[in-house]
């Protein structure tokens, strides 16, 4: 028979149980309980019957009570009906808020797993929740991921769709992403139009779909939406720009190398016009490459000039030659051998470097009282960074020398970054940047008209000023983003609209970043549908 307990104790038992008694272990609780209906629900016919069988005990493990791992030793009763027409004479009482039938655990501890499951995976989900008084193995909890419902969502009105790399270059899947709630809706195992159409086939009602700009959504956005407005992203048309200007830069790359050569005389001549100051960090020394390895570069280089000029493919030439397609291409488009410098690698000692040059200026050579004077102001490295800094300053003192300080030289940037040089505007550009864009532009009227027309529809995707794309299109012909602008054309109704709507695919990169962790936690080693349930139950 049930004895009695408080109230406290009742509100935190699973609804309709009545305790039995209780046994409490150093390291267990177990709990006897059984229903407090007297009668119980026939499964077919709905009937209440009160006529008990017989009875059995189903261990039920539970939440932890106080640290303690917790069981439960439902007594379960078996009801005898009487009913001729019944087909089941004997069936067990079910209690579906307690537990479900056949499971060894309760139905809010199967919650409590499965959210587990859900933010740690298997076996590390698995740790946590025996640390936590939960113990559960990893395959039990992706079970727990794959027995649960996916969430009913109602018909979204704006969507926007991205692509996540399964292998980066080789396999890709599909987002998609309610825009308005900022949760995702579906994840989809490729990239194709097909798939993409049939998942707006069976989702009719979308009013507005954001998209990056591959043809694979285009098309399956039309086949499956024909109604929705498409909207291109504002970032990947800025992204578009860059690389069309990038491919623009590449045929100038000894334009790049003398420009960069350029700024860093026109720093010399003005530190040679004022008082030698030395710099904030010494120039990083490069280490000498090998001419072996330098020779081998410049002989696959040849080589691959001369199979283009017997007619052979990229791929092909890629596959000769064991190089990777994008490096040939770029070596076939630029038609001169490349040369790069290594970017010098800031120090810790950057943000202070003005209180450094002007302490020691005043006569102060001591590494340690500068040490100290820095990490007054918040500097965290040691002193031996300080200590390298005047070792190195002193080396490039003119009064210990006898030579003035020369800049450090300012390495050629790649086309990526001198195609951002170009379009970011003077406020976004230090002295040095300036100089370089200024010579790099001054002698060449082709690449000033160039930069100002990127210039020009960077400014019209920033500030959304739809009434001048007809001018910049037609501003564009003959030029070297004429492709560029091809390709707007053929897309024109979708980048109209990315600058008159807000839409963009922002919040599906967003999601896409907490994929990627999901997919990285997981080491490769899940398929694709519980990664897919991972993303939508989550969320």
């Amino acid at each position: 028979m049930p004895f009695s307990v408080s109230k406290s104790l009742l509100s935190l038992l699973p609804v309709g149980l009545a305790v039995n008694w209780v046994t409490i272990t150093p390291d267990r609780v177990v709990i006897a309980v059984c229903a407090r209906a007297r009668t119980a629900a026939r499964p077919l016919c709905r009937r209440r019957l009160r006529r008990v069988h017989s009875r059995y005990v189903r261990r039920l493990g539970d939440l932890p009570w106080h640290g303690r791992v917790s069981r439960f030793d439902l007594q379960v009763r078996r009801f005898r009906c009487c009913a001729p027409e019944c087909p089941r004479r004997i069936f067990a009482e079910r209690l579906p808020a307690v537990a479900l039938p056949r499971v060894k655990r309760t139905a809010r501890l199967a919650d409590a797993q499965r959210r587990i499951a859900l933010s740690a995976g298997g076996e590390s989900g698995a740790r946590l929740a025996t640390s936590l008084a939960m113990p559960v193995s990893g395959d039990t909890l992706l079970r727990l991921i794959r027995a649960a419902p996916l969430p009913e969502v109602p018909t979204p009105r704006v969507v926007g769709i991205d692509d996540w790399a399964w292998r980066r270059g080789q396999r890709y899947g599909t987002l998609i992403v309610d825009l308005e709630r900022n949760r995702p809706l579906d994840l989809l195992p490729d990239r194709d139009a097909q798939t993409l159409e049939a998942w707006l086939k069976r989702h009719p009602g979308i009013e507005a779909i954001a998209r990056d700009r591959a043809g694979a959504y285009a098309d399956g956005a039309r086949c499956g939406a024909p109604e929705a407005v498409q909207v291109a992203d504002r970032f990947h048309l800025l992204r578009n720009l860059g690389g069309a200007l990038a491919r623009a830069l590449d045929r100038h790359h000894r334009d790049l190398r003398t420009a960069a050569a350029a700024a860093v005389r026109n720093t010399a001549d003005t530190a040679a016009q004022t008082a030698p100051v030395a710099p904030p960090m010494p120039a990083v020394v490069e280490p000498p490459q090998g001419p072996d390895r330098h020779a081998v570069r410049r002989a696959r280089f040849h080589e691959a000039l001369a199979l283009h000029g017997q007619g052979w493919p990229v791929r092909r030439i890629a596959r000769a030659l064991g190089a990777d397609r994008k490096t040939v291409r770029g070596w076939l488009r630029s038609g001169e051998f490349p040369t790069w410098r290594h970017r010098p690698r800031g120090s810790s000692v950057d943000r202070h470097a003005e209180h450094l040059n002007r302490r020691w200026d005043e006569g102060c050579r001591n590494a340690a009282q500068l040490w100290r004077e820095i990490r007054d102001q918040g500097f965290r490295g040691r002193l031996r960074t300080v200590q390298r800094w005047a070792s190195s300053r002193r080396g490039a003192d003119p009064a210990a020398s006898g030579v003035g300080w020369r800049p450090a030289a300012w390495p050629a940037p790649s086309k990526h970054r001198a195609a951002w040089l170009v379009v970011a505007g003077p406020e976004r550009l230090d002295a040095t940047e300036q100089r370089f864009v200024d010579a790099l532009l001054a002698p060449s009227p082709e690449l000033a008209g160039l930069a100002s027309l990127a210039r020009r529809f960077s400014t019209m995707v920033r500030e959304r000023q739809a009434e001048l794309l007809d001018g910049w299109l037609t501003a564009a012909k003959g030029s070297a983003l004429a492709g560029f602008a091809d390709g707007i054309r053929r897309d024109l109704d979708a980048v109209r609209a990315a600058l008159v709507l807000p839409w963009s695919t922002g919040p599906v990169e967003g999601q896409i970043s907490r994929l990627k962790t999901l997919k990285r936690a997981m080491c490769g080693r899940a398929g694709f549908e519980l990664l897919r349930r991972r993303v939508l139950l989550a969320a």
